[in-house]
């Protein structure tokens, strides 16, 4: 009978040579965590989708001006010529969408609809941009101090965030906007109008973003690198813009994304109860306050804007919830 045949460890392992040459074949790179988080977002079709409408309407608000005047675009040139004189509607089929006017005119004006549309693209973006900015530097500082310190600190700059949360903000809005039409601060027109909006909307906004911020702050500041931190020295001021920030950008960029289209729509609606952006300066809220009124005559005209405030809300919002899932280090 025979005995059988042992085997050891080291003549299953592979020879060196063989692990130095597969080495060579296929190497390891390390990837930062910039670089997972934009496979992630890779892989997400629609919020990839929503990215590219979102860069294509921020450069279509910053080539507005540029666009109009290559193209020999108006937004208040009145065309009465289009308008049938009986009926106050554009001519032709379609809300006289021609060549020229690829979406037609408007009722009783004759307006331009894409270059009033163009128009108010970068006066939409421009103040949610804006007020975003601002509540966002506000709704931070507050939060990370806040969620930091703790103690009364924490007690006093929670209670103001919901004092500011008490506000009726849209009638304060409206209250504030109406009463400096003529003229304040040395401003006055449009330029004014968009000051006011901005100060209003991201004064008055920053506690959502606060909250947030403090509570993952509260959740941060047990952490063991903060203890390091501290252990080796370090004081509140460094630790809060160098340990604790640079941690925070993930959830402050993703709420951003989602405060914008908030602030479009909020801008949207006093320009539409007629306290936001004044004529004759074309804002989409605008056009839809002087669609209601003809409707019935031509039902694009309140349509066209219309779904240039749900695209643009909807790709920021795909946007948004893209960037939450890539940014989530628990997300596969």
């Amino acid at each position: 009978m025979t005995a059988p045949i042992e085997t050891t460890g080291s003549a299953a392992e592979a020879k060196p040579e063989a692990v130095l040459a597969g080495a060579k074949l296929s190497q390891i790179d390390g990837r930062s965590l910039g670089r997972i988080a934009w496979n992630r977002f890779k892989r997400d079709k629609v919020a990839m989708a929503g990215g590219i409408v979102v860069i294509l309407l921020v450069l279509l608000a910053v080539l507005a001006k540029p666009i109009e005047s290559i193209f020999g675009l108006d937004p208040n040139a009145f065309n009465q010529e289009l308008i049938n004189p009986e009926l106050l509607a554009p001519k032709g089929a379609l809300g006289g969408i021609s060549w020229d006017h690829p979406l037609g005119v408007e009722p009783q004006t004759g307006r331009d609809i894409l270059a009033r549309i163009i128009e108010g693209s970068w006066v939409s973006l421009l103040v949610a941009a804006g007020s975003t900015l601002l509540s966002v530097v506000i709704g931070v500082i507050m939060g990370v101090v806040a969620g930091f310190y703790g103690g009364w600190v924490d007690a006093g700059i929670s209670r103001l965030m919901d004092t500011f949360l008490a506000f009726p903000l849209l009638l304060f809005a409206i209250s504030i906007s109406a009463s400096l039409q003529n003229g304040a601060f040395g401003l006055s027109g449009l330029p004014l109008r968009i000051g006011v909006l901005v100060f209003v909307i991201g004064f008055f906004s920053w506690p959502y973003i606060g909250r947030i911020v403090r509570a993952q702050t509260l959740s941060l500041r047990e952490r063991e690198f903060v203890e390091a931190a501290r252990s080796l020295g370090a004081r509140g001021p460094f630790i809060l813009f160098r340990e604790l920030l640079p941690n925070l950008m993930a959830p402050i960029l993703v709420y951003s994304t989602l405060l914008i289209p908030t602030n479009i729509l909020f801008e949207a609606s006093l320009s539409f109860l007629g306290v936001g952006i004044s004529p004759p300066q074309s804002s989409w809220g605008g056009m839809l306050t002087t669609a209601v009124d003809l409707y019935q005559v031509d039902p694009m005209f309140m349509i066209i804007p219309g779904m240039a405030i749900f695209i643009t809300v909807l790709a920021f919002n795909l946007l948004g919830d893209g960037l939450r899932d890539a940014l989530d280090p628990r997300s596969k």
